[in-house]
Order: structure tokens, then sequence, then C-alpha cells
């Protein structure tokens, strides 16, 4: 992983975690985590592999 993304990746994990979704009964969407139009863009690559840090629901909401 380059630098750029290990740095967007600690970016969208901190405001997903500021917003309290640490479990998947307390996931967040993209709006309630606060996240810019470039973190919405890499969320993606970043989330719904099982061993990703970033996890994604069924509904389209985000947990760490």
């Amino acid at each position: 992983m380059s630098g750029i993304q290990y740095k967007m990746q600690q970016k969208i994990i901190y405001k997903i975690e500021k917003a309290g979704a640490n479990s998947w009964e307390k996931a967040v969407t993209i709006e309630q985590a606060n996240l810019d139009m470039q973190e919405e863009l890499w969320l993606d690559y970043f989330a719904g592999d099982i061993f990703e840090k970033i996890k994604k629901t069924t509904d389209k909401r985000y947990y760490v």
C-alpha cells in the first residue's frame, strides 16, 4: 500500500470511528461518517474484504 493509500485509509477509519461505528449494529452511512467526495470514492477500494479494517454491510453502511 502506498503512502497516499495508507493516509486515506487512516483518514476514513478515523471518521468512521468518530461516528461511533465499531460494530455491525452501529454501522453508519457515508453521510453519517461525514466523508467527503474523495473519501467516498476510496471507500469501496478499502471496504468489503473480510480481511480489511473497514467493513461494509449489505445496506451500504460501514464500520471498523
